[in-house]
């Protein structure tokens, strides 16, 4: 009888894709099913993103690349970002990924054994503490609250850093609350970072280009005194409609790039050839549809606050970013999870559960707004429905 190393009895996975499974499912059965629950834009790749990608199949791109990445696009890469955050990155610590989860596995397997606690948002991305319990180290939940905005409070970080903390994982714009950080929060969480020159962090900006209401992003890679602690998350998959195309890009401590390099060149070899070339369009090409998509994005944001502030027993604070809301259903009577299950299975929307996010997700249910307006709009009109007609399980 085979067995496996206790490790994966603790490992999880996110829910999103059961959920999209079961959704599928319904769909096959004939069903008429709105999916608001999985975090991937409903419009497709731009055009000029995709020629890229042919062209370069056309053109010969078939074989092997650097692991860490071709060079142009590491390049493009670092100076985007020097763009954006206005400190100089090099190429050197830029590494192109399959996707933004490879980052995150990555960092964590540094830096997570028995022994050591990595701090975590929660509610937060399902992966951070499942791959934290996979290594055997102790999540340290850091709590996300609804009356601060969903943002951080940098001193909820301050208080859980400990002589056993290892790794500090941040996340703004934020999945699945929407929440941003304001400027002067993450001034103050960067000042309580650096003075912690032993502990890593892994900041997560995969939403990094979404944000509404003139709120600016701040990333943590402004701040030249964590340049030797952080490790940036970022990619195309949200800004570019790229979800498929399992493109991502991190930037490195310059004493962790090559341990870094060296994980890339065991696990995957290198990314795709002709999708590198399709993310060096998307950052040197026209951002005419990336800015479409977010200004579409912003009007859904707000037509869905407004409707599911209707709903009975609902409240829904206005997210500043990413393409999620999640909206509080504690006065409904209902628990999160048992309301998302009965919404899919007798109205045909699907939406995730708060606790798929972490403990302090109970109480409420996130909504992706990466759909059509009009689904948008029947999806919680169904739930209006069922919410005046079905009594909590």
């Amino acid at each position: 009888m085979l067995t496996t190393i206790s490790g994966f009895d603790r490992i999880g996975e996110e829910n999103a894709f059961a959920v999209l499974a079961r959704a599928n499912a319904l769909a096959a059965q004939g069903r008429d099913i709105i999916n608001l629950g999985i975090g991937q834009p409903d419009f497709p790749t731009p055009q000029h993103i995709v020629e890229a990608g042919i062209k370069a199949l056309r053109d010969g791109h078939h074989g092997y690349t650097p692991a860490t990445g071709i060079p142009a696009l590491r390049e493009a890469v670092a100076d985007d970002l020097t763009a954006r955050s206005g400190v100089a990155a090099s190429p050197d610590h830029i590494l192109i990924v399959p996707g933004g989860k490879v980052t995150m596995y990555m960092a964590i397997q540094m830096f997570g054994e028995p022994g050591t606690e990595i701090l975590y948002p929660d509610p937060g991305f399902p992966i951070y503490r499942s791959m934290i319990e996979f290594t055997g180290a102790t999540p340290v939940p850091i709590p996300i609250r609804e009356e601060n905005g969903f943002a951080f409070n940098p001193e909820d970080v301050a208080e859980r850093i400990t002589d056993k903390t290892r790794l500090v994982i941040v996340n703004s714009p934020a999945n699945p609350t929407g929440g941003v950080s304001d400027p002067a929060d993450v001034d103050a969480l960067a000042k309580i970072l650096a003075s912690h020159p032993g502990v890593a962090v892994m900041s997560d900006e995969i939403y990094s280009r979404m944000t509404y209401d003139g709120l600016p992003h701040r990333s943590l890679a402004s701040y030249p005194e964590l340049r030797e602690q952080l490790i940036l998350l970022d990619g195309w998959s949200k800004t570019y409609a790229m979800t498929g195309w399992r493109l991502g890009w991190s930037l490195w401590p310059p004493a962790l790039f090559d341990k870094a390099r060296k994980l890339a060149v065991n696990a995957w070899s290198c990314v795709n050839a002709p999708t590198q070339y399709a993310g060096l369009a998307a950052l040197k090409g026209p951002q005419d549809e990336a800015e479409a998509m977010m200004k579409a994005f912003d009007q859904r944001r707000v037509a869905t606050v407004k409707a599911l502030n209707a709903l009975p027993g609902v409240t829904c604070a206005t997210p500043k970013g990413a393409f999620y809301a999640f909206p509080n259903i504690t006065a409904t009577g209902w628990q999160a999870k048992p309301l998302a299950n009965a919404l899919l299975d007798e109205t045909g929307v699907a939406l995730i559960g708060g606790p798929d996010f972490g403990t302090l997700g109970e109480g409420y249910i996130r909504v992706s707004y990466a759909a059509a307006l009009d689904r948008i709009e029947e999806a919680i009109a169904r739930m209006n429905g069922f919410l005046e007609t079905k009594a909590a399980a």
